[in-house]
């Protein structure tokens, strides 16, 4: 039976390619969709995309994905990383693998951003490397699966 994963994105992603060329480069989100799903493709999984602005909607789909029976979950939680224990508890809430992931350094930009709030919810945080963070987060979620079984 086949892998499936959800590919979430929180607020703003969707401007990547637009917003902040100098931090996020100028790929677009519909480019990350493509890399992502063209890679999941390769390995013989499956993904499931949502992109939302609204913290509620980002709720939902996490508890969505844990009753359509997802294996795992690929998130960037974009601005509310710092900001909403609401996510952190949504996916503390669930029993299946969240991995965080964002584009840039966090760690390395304004010290706002130094602190995750839901980081310590997630089985593991990726930063700092562009699209291919979405791409390493695939790769961790699937080969711990895989190992699992």
């Amino acid at each position: 039976m086949s892998q499936t994963y959800l590919l979430l994105n929180g607020p703003n992603i969707n401007m990547t390619g637009l917003r902040e060329t100098n931090v996020y480069g100028k790929q677009t989100y519909e480019d990350l969709v493509a890399l992502v799903q063209h890679e999941a493709q390769t390995m013989g999984c499956d993904i499931r995309v949502f992109q939302s602005n609204s913290e509620g909607e980002l709720i939902d789909a996490i508890q969505h994905a844990y009753f359509d029976g997802l294996s795992g979950i690929i998130f960037n939680p974009g601005g509310y990383t710092h900001t909403s224990v609401a996510l952190h508890d949504a996916i503390a809430s669930v029993p299946i693998p969240t991995v965080e992931v964002h584009m840039s350094n966090i760690h390395a930009r304004e010290a706002y951003r130094h602190t995750s709030m839901t980081a310590s919810a997630c089985a593991g945080q990726i930063v700092g490397f562009g699209f291919q963070g979405y791409i390493l987060a695939l790769h961790a979620l699937h080969d711990t699966n895989t190992t699992k079984k």
